[in-house]
């Protein structure tokens, strides 16, 4: 259970985290792309789940990626994986009963060893690796036909990233053994299976084909910050946070009366979230390459020579928030300035000079001591007036966490609130 839990919330933080609810809405693929992404949907098999065929062996994989990059092209599998769920959703109307996985259909007829070109390869295990962690018991069936001499080299590159239960779910065919019975016709309607295949109907998923050198991007263009990134178009900023090392960020306030917003996630272990107030600016923000990982995200604002209470000052009561949690909060200013927002690791609790310290104590200082804290956070300034329409606004924002909860509690005060859910 602890598991499962652990894979639903990691799900739910990266959905919201890259939006992935809205990639219907969003993603437009490029029009080169409907033309040579030889895959499409194709009615439905016997257990009415929706089949998606697609033409693996006649794409130009090569192609593909350098036309159009690894970041979109994932974008446009998962955009595939979006559509099936809406379309399991309608078809269980359709149908009258359940049906919550579809099937794929993956002809490899023209499959060589152009298919295993490294980077090619690479893109594909990164994809496998994504739907996996995030489609769990999803795809219901995946018939693979037409498997030539070189699929066996491509299946020892994939299928150690596939898991064992999704591997029992492949039935493989090779030459013309899909025909007749035990082949297609076991799982898919005579008269829905697609013409190039032997069957019936006349199928209109694109060939796919070679796609045009000139279409070809530079690595500069495929490396340039402006390139369709999926992992980069978020609101959501994350950090790790280590023991005496807070994540910090600082927003500065004109005028008074302004409201400032916050929802984030805790995505491992507990945390501490303080605002403190400083008419300062602070200097650069220091990193401690000691404790800071490569490609970790933490920041110290507040200098080392500051005296709380006389440089800056606390403008709320610390808020304690345990893994998990989501909070969503707002603070209205009473001053303009600097307000520093800081996430910082929790402690084992204090000892009374009189009582020993516990064993609990002890193993959770033990623990902490090599333990990294992550957060996923958001905030935003707004002028009074606007804060009870904003979409991060208490009034309107509830974190994807809260899908999880349990539980519900709150706590206010003159000047702010939060809300928390477990």
């Amino acid at each position: 259970m602890d598991k499962a839990r652990e894979m639903l919330c990691q799900s739910l933080t990266w959905r919201k985290q890259y939006q992935v609810d809205y990639i219907l809405e969003m993603w437009r693929p490029p029009s080169f792309l409907e033309e040579h992404y030889g895959g499409g949907w194709h009615f439905h098999d016997r257990d009415g789940r929706p089949l998606y065929i697609l033409r693996l062996g006649q794409m130009d994989t090569k192609g593909l990626v350098k036309a159009l990059g690894e970041e979109a092209l994932l974008r446009h599998v998962l955009s595939i994986n979006e559509e099936g769920q809406k379309r399991c959703e309608e078809n269980t109307k359709i149908f009258g009963r359940p049906i919550t996985s579809w099937t794929c259909l993956v002809d490899l007829e023209g499959l060589n060893m152009r298919h295993l070109w490294r980077p090619g390869v690479k893109a594909l295990l990164r994809i496998i690796e994504v739907v996996e962690a995030n489609y769990p018991e999803t795809l219901g069936r995946l018939l693979i036909v037409r498997a030539p001499r070189v699929f066996p080299v491509l299946w020892t590159l994939v299928s150690p990233f596939i898991n064992e239960n999704t591997r029992q779910k492949f039935l493989i065919y090779s030459g013309s053994s899909y025909q007749g019975g035990g082949g297609l016709v076991d799982y898919i309607d005579k008269e829905m299976i697609p013409d190039f295949l032997g069957g019936e109907c006349l199928c209109n998923v694109p060939e796919g084909g070679l796609v045009p050198k000139s279409l070809y991007q530079t690595e500069e263009e495929l490396e340039n910050p402006d390139h369709i990134r999926l992992w980069t178009e978020t609101i959501y900023q994350s950090a790790s946070i280590f023991k005496g090392a807070p994540h910090e960020i600082v927003l500065e306030i004109l005028e008074g009366c302004s409201v400032i917003t916050w929802d984030f996630d805790i995505l491992k272990g507990d945390v501490v979230f303080n605002i403190f107030h400083s008419k300062l600016s602070p200097q650069t923000p220091r990193k401690d390459p000691a404790v800071l990982p490569p490609g970790g995200n933490n920041v110290q604002l507040i200098e080392r020579s500051w005296v709380l209470g006389a440089d800056y000052s606390m403008v709320e009561s610390p808020l304690t928030c345990r893994e998990g949690d989501s909070i969503q909060g707002s603070h209205i200013t009473r001053w303009p300035g600097f307000y520093i927002l800081q996430w910082k690791m929790k402690g084992p609790p204090s000892c009374t000079a009189t009582a020993l310290p516990r064993v609990d104590d002890m193993l959770a200082t033990l623990q902490v001591s090599s333990h990294k804290c992550k957060v996923m956070y958001y905030t935003e300034v707004l002028a009074s007036q606007d804060f009870r329409g904003s979409m991060t606004s208490l009034e309107s924002c509830h974190s994807g966490f809260s899908q999880l909860s349990v539980s519900t509690t709150s706590s206010s005060q003159s000047q702010s609130s939060s809300l928390i859910s477990r």
